[in-house]
């Protein structure tokens, strides 16, 4: 039980590794096979689109809607423009997202520029804007990428030759920082692999969160009430109706939540200071609830209702009781459906409807099965004060998990609230409490009757209170500095702790010197005393003055992994040695809310939206430079920001990382000494 709602948590407080789509491919050719100077000749851009997508014109009278497809040409004494860019033959459509008439393409789109030779070799270079968007979800991906012609003169003709490859212009030293354009990732690095793995480990956490639901005070007595309504009167479709019912009911809020599970809802909700406070509220609401202090219940006028439609027989009888279950299983299913739900945030519209269905699908079987087969009732162990146990120790677990709702918000806003030895001492506490309360050292509220009078403990109560105190025992070092790497992930980070009296793993005297002050230092921090920066246009000048590759950290304060990666894979002596000494590292946080000064804001190309923060900003270069918006997410760099390797995301495999870290400084060396 305790695992399955750390797992839950795990998903709920960070997004997982996952690229973004790139449903349109472009290529590169010219109207003519020879020419002149003087001449004037067409540059064709045609545009290959996946089936069910479709692209943006570069034309049409929706002003605030979708981005229009644009190339914008470097200037070049070779050849200037004539005219406008003219689309060829895009498709009428009037878009329900943006609510306006536009023009599209499927399948294949095709743009022609016309431009004038003026001198010989010609040289065309610029980079496109668009946007392509799904039919069957309406999910919508902005793209962009450096085009190029490069026309050969020879005996006053110029041939054209597509240049599918294009070469980045390393930027020199003495350029100013402000010129980076930031990593430049090819698409043959891309593993696509990370998002179908990332689903399969979401639905088996949801089912595990069914599964889990089944043994809470509120549901587990609705067992033999399921098998009294149909024993006698029911038949075996009805009960396998039960069962589709509620699968049904409960996917049904999957789907009626989807559309608002955007891109950034996962990081909103994972970092905001009001749905994470509200979060730790629910969580400590209803742990209380389970303690005993007060019962949480939907209105009772609405659950008579709807169990009166449930006595009136047939399929809609079923229904309606399969929609009572849920009512009132509703206090001890919240927190559960709750965390699924937030963990499906993402911008992948089948994840919460999936996430749902997996979930109702572990909760409804048994109630089928039993339903089906009665007799299996007498293999149930009888209800009676067990449930209440298991009511309390999910109340403590609760109210301990709701410190990490709380936790990162702290992280996020830099409030200093929560410190780690103080979690830990909250902790050590609760759980001091579930061992001494599974003991019977002392009752709750809804401990009555015979078992509450009896002090005999079971051999399987005393087994769980054995379990709870190693716990407890494995905490207390905790709160003198011990990294506590199991729970690395649901803690604050080891900089935040105000009682270390053990000496921390820290940097070797090897460790390399960074270039200049880091900016942000005051408040951001690099785990285990590495040394390092949190701004990539300084990282990147840095790296170019020490001839080293650069190692990019994407993480969040409330990136359950990355804390994982940082106490388990960094920490490691070969990882750790790596990193000080052949890098230079940046931590780019994406859900840090400080505001920085108006003259560093900007306006996305990904969303149009006004950058402000530094948050916003490291989020905005992981989505649009490199595809992808999950954290942990490792990068390495050359110094004209191409990406050396496939990067790199959550695995706590070290010998894999060093090979990661090996594979990179290799490569910087093949290509630039």
């Amino acid at each position: 039980m305790k695992f399955a709602f750390f797992s839950i948590l795990l998903f709920a407080s960070c997004g997982l590794p996952g690229q973004i789509l790139k449903p349109a491919s472009w290529s590169y050719t010219t109207s003519v096979n020879e020419a002149k100077v003087g001449d004037e000749v067409e540059l064709i851009f045609k545009a290959t689109i996946d089936k069910n997508w479709y692209l943006y014109s570069s034309e049409f009278p929706c002003e605030d809607g979708p981005i229009k497809t644009s190339f914008n040409f470097l200037p070049h004494a070779s050849y200037h423009l004539v005219g406008n860019l003219v689309p060829v033959k895009p498709l009428d459509k009037y878009d329900d997202i943006f609510e306006c008439d536009v023009k599209i393409f499927k399948k294949t789109g095709e743009f022609r520029q016309k431009i004038k030779i003026l001198a010989a070799p010609l040289k065309i270079t610029g980079e496109s804007d668009y946007q392509v968007c799904t039919e069957l979800t309406g999910q919508c991906i902005p793209g962009g990428e450096d085009f190029s012609f490069n026309l050969v003169v020879s005996g006053g003709a110029a041939i054209a030759q597509q240049n599918e490859d294009l070469p980045q212009q390393p930027i020199e030293l003495a350029k100013p920082i402000e010129e980076t354009k930031g990593p430049v990732l090819d698409p043959s690095l891309v593993q696509d692999d990370a998002q179908s793995k990332s689903l399969w480990g979401f639905l088996l956490i949801a089912f595990l969160g069914g599964l889990a639901a089944l043994i809470t005070p509120c549901v587990f007595p609705m067992i033999p009430m399921t098998v009294s309504f149909f024993t006698g009167r029911g038949t075996r479709f009805q009960a396998l109706m039960y069962g589709f019912f509620i699968i049904f009911i409960y996917t049904l809020i999957g789907a009626a939540l989807a559309p608002i599970m955007g891109p950034e809802t996962a990081n909103h909700l994972s970092t905001e200071w009001i749905p994470n406070l509200i979060f730790f509220a629910v969580f400590i609401v209803f742990g209380l609830s389970f303690l005993g202090l007060f019962e949480i219940t939907l209105p009772g006028t609405l659950i008579n209702k709807v169990d009166q439609q449930a006595e009136k027989g047939g399929l809609m009888g079923v229904f309606f009781m399969a929609f009572t279950l849920v009512l009132v299983s509703f206090s001890c299913t919240g927190p559960i459906v709750g965390s699924i739900l937030v963990s499906s945030a993402g911008g992948e519209f089948l994840k919460p409807i999936l996430g749902m269905f997996a979930f109702a699908a572990a909760f409804a079987i048994p109630f089928t099965l039993f339903a089906i087969f009665p007799g299996w009732l007498k293999s149930l162990p009888k209800s009676g004060g067990w449930l209440n146990t298991v009511k309390v120790v999910l109340g403590f677990i609760e109210i301990a998990l709701a410190f990490k709702f709380l936790s990162i918000a702290d992280q996020a806003f830099h409030w200093g609230i929560l410190d780690r030895d103080l979690n830990i001492a909250i902790w050590i506490v609760i759980a001091v409490l579930i061992g001494v309360y599974l003991m019977k050292g002392f009752r709750m509220p809804g401990d009555t009757g015979k078992d509450a009078e009896d002090k005999t403990v079971s051999v399987f109560r005393l087994s769980l209170a054995m379990v709870v105190f190693v716990f407890v025992v494995y905490l207390i070092p905790g709160m003198w500095g011990a990294p506590l790497k199991a729970l690395a992930g649901y803690l604050p980070p080891m900089y935040t702790h105000d009682f270390n009296v053990l000496s921390a793993t820290g940097p070797s005297e090897k460790s390399t010197a960074i270039c200049d002050e880091p900016n942000y230092a005051d408040f951001l921090h690099l785990p285990h005393g590495l040394s390092g920066y949190f701004d990539y246009k300084q990282a990147i000048a840095c790296a170019r003055q020490q001839n080293k590759p650069l190692f990019i950290d994407f993480t969040g304060h409330g990136c359950t992994n990355c804390r994982e990666m940082e106490a388990n894979v960094w920490s490691n002596p070969q990882v750790l040695q790596r990193l000080q000494e052949d890098y230079v590292v940046v931590a780019l946080y994406v859900d840090d809310k400080t505001e920085l000064p108006e003259r560093d804001w900007y306006t996305s190309t990904y969303d149009k939206k006004v950058k402000k923060t530094i948050g916003k900003q490291n989020a905005d270069l992981q989505i649009t430079r490199l595809n992808n918006n999950a954290q942990p997410f490792y990068v390495l760099l050359g110094k004209d920001e191409r990406v050396l390797m496939a990067p790199y995301g959550y695995n706590l495999d070290a010998e894999k990382f060093v090979a990661f870290l090996e594979a990179g400084k290799k490569k910087y060396s093949e290509l630039y000494q």
